[in-house]
């Protein structure tokens, strides 16, 4: 019997190692584009007024990334459109990692309420959590309730008479108040503004008589007397007021709404960049002297993570607010 013939491999295994070769070059070429970025200021663009808490967590990241890099982070305020106005900004950018979205919870509502015109899943790069938070109930101080239970019994008996104030239209605290609404068998009325800090200034001046507000922008204001506090939104009482019930002990069992901030950046942007981008503002979060200041205003930084992690809580987090809007049936058209 005649032996089989042996059939030659080389031009397989120079495939092989041709692709091999581009792979490390293409590796190699990601990651001198990391250590050469940046050479000129990035921009991170956020969707509300100066001031609010979502700024405010945008600054800080931003000087660790200036810090870091001795380039400067430009801070863009652009409110609009319950945030979409910034979020169109980004998406359309370059995806060279100089043109960032810093960005709350209110990012994941804007999709799942069909305000942007594209997935914003497939759309935005999640690169960094930054802080995560829950919110206070704040009032008027002139408003004559001292608890969310006298509170709901005061909106009861004049229905529409009271109004709350949120970051805008489909924004966290416009979905979180609707919720509260639809739990306490209230109906409090709807006034949106461009920022947190807009709606907390014209609740102390008594033009609004109430808003969800985090510590970072209400929590001087608490202290002085110029709101007043009556619950907390998360599943744990802060430990910035402490004696300060949760919204859920206090009268609506139940109820929860929780806000975190973090980087985003337009889809095709390198992962070499976004990498490094999370890892120094994981760290620098996280750092013992940010994590007191932090603490201080109520909140508390995110634990480091890659933003292939950051992706997979953004997606998880994405089905939820689904099934809470559906389940509170809550609509804005």
């Amino acid at each position: 019997m005649r032996a089989a013939k042996e059939i030659p491999v080389t031009g397989h295994r120079s495939l092989v190692t041709s692709l091999c070769v581009l792979a490390c070059a293409l590796a190699g070429a990601q990651h001198v584009h990391a250590q050469s970025y940046p050479t000129k200021p990035v921009r991170i663009v956020v969707g509300i007024a100066p001031g609010g808490g979502l700024d405010t967590m945008t600054r800080l990241g931003a000087q660790k990334l200036s810090e870091r890099w001795g380039q400067s982070v430009i801070v863009d305020n652009r409110p609009g459109g319950g945030t979409v106005v910034a979020m169109e900004l980004v998406v359309k950018a370059p995806p060279d990692g100089y043109t960032l979205l810093g960005a709350s919870d209110t990012l994941m509502m804007n999709g799942v309420l069909k305000r942007a015109a594209y997935d914003v899943r497939t759309a935005f790069i999640p690169i960094v959590q930054l802080t995560t938070q829950p919110y206070v109930l704040v009032v008027t101080p002139s408003l004559p309730v001292t608890s969310v239970k006298e509170l709901i019994a005061l909106a009861k008996s004049k229905p529409g008479a009271l109004s709350y104030g949120s970051q805008g239209l489909g924004t966290t605290g416009h979905i979180g108040w609707e919720r509260f609404n639809f739990m306490a068998g209230v109906d409090i009325l709807h006034v949106p503004y461009k920022g947190a800090a807009p709606a907390v200034i014209d609740v102390m001046s008594g033009q609004i008589q109430m808003t969800f507000s985090n510590t970072v922008t209400s929590g001087a204001h608490l202290k002085s007397g110029r709101l007043r506090g009556l619950a907390i939104t998360g599943s744990r009482r802060g430990q910035m007021f402490p004696d300060m019930p949760t919204v859920s002990e206090a009268g609506v069992p139940g109820f929860e709404l929780t806000n975190s901030y973090g980087y985003y950046a337009p889809a095709g942007t390198p992962r070499a960049l976004t990498r490094a981008i999370s890892e120094i503002v994981g760290r620098g979060m996280n750092t013992p002297e940010t994590i007191r200041m932090l603490a201080a205003d109520g909140s508390e930084p995110a634990p480091p993570s890659t933003p292939e992690e950051f992706k997979v809580k953004f997606a998880k987090d994405y089905v939820e607010l689904e099934r809470v809007i559906r389940a509170a049936n809550i609509k804005f058209n």
